[in-house]
């Protein structure tokens, strides 16, 4: 990973292409969160920022067709096993993307996994990679920071490294304050079917 950073560094302006395709594809196997904290650090808040909301949105998207066409029955065995996944399936049923923003910000399953997993749903493509790239900003903007405000750290300016790493904290703790209200917000979805489910049973 620090080899990929280091040749990117060399490129100048190419290097923003080169990364956001290098996350896609790297996207595809690695955990989100690496690839974010490093965007950050190479690129600043700003760079950092646009290129992981481009690149994890295309990995996003790649992962979705992979379930949906090579690899289903190896994705299939996969969710198999994760009984929770069955809930956001139905839900996905009934609400579609407002489910996928949902999980992408409450981070009830890792990213890598739930772009594969989403490939099995009924939903739509593209309402699929609009509330991906919704949901997923909160936590690109958090990480993104943290990688931001080590880079500044690095550099000695101590000046910065206060305005960067004031600006990661504010951007985790507002990550995490939305994740809570996602979950929240799922959690009462589950609920709420299981009340009209009941009153169908009866």
């Amino acid at each position: 990973m620090q080899q990929f950073i280091d040749y990117v560094r060399g490129l100048g302006a190419i290097g923003y292409i080169v990364y956001t395709l290098g996350y896609a594809v790297a996207g595809l196997v690695v955990p989100a969160s690496v690839l974010t904290i490093g965007a950050g650090a190479l690129f600043g808040f700003v760079g950092g920022s646009i290129v992981v909301a481009i690149g994890a949105t295309l990995a996003a998207t790649i992962a979705f067709f992979l379930a949906r066409t090579i690899l289903r029955k190896r994705v299939e065995r996969s969710v198999a096993s994760n009984p929770k996944f069955a809930a956001v399936d139905r839900a996905i049923t009934r609400e579609g993307p407002k489910i996928v923003v949902l999980v992408r910000l409450a981070a009830v399953f890792p990213f890598l996994f739930m772009n594969y997993a989403f490939g099995l749903t009924g939903i739509r493509p593209l309402p699929y990679i609009v509330a991906t790239l919704i949901g997923i900003l909160p936590g690109t903007v958090a990480f993104v920071s943290l990688g931001a405000a080590g880079a500044a750290a690095a550099t000695a300016n101590k000046t910065k490294t206060i305005f960067m790493i004031a600006g990661a904290v504010l951007a985790l703790a507002v990550s995490i304050y939305v994740g809570r209200i996602a979950k929240r917000a799922l959690l009462d979805d589950q609920l709420e079917h299981r009340g009209d489910q009941r009153d169908i049973d009866q």
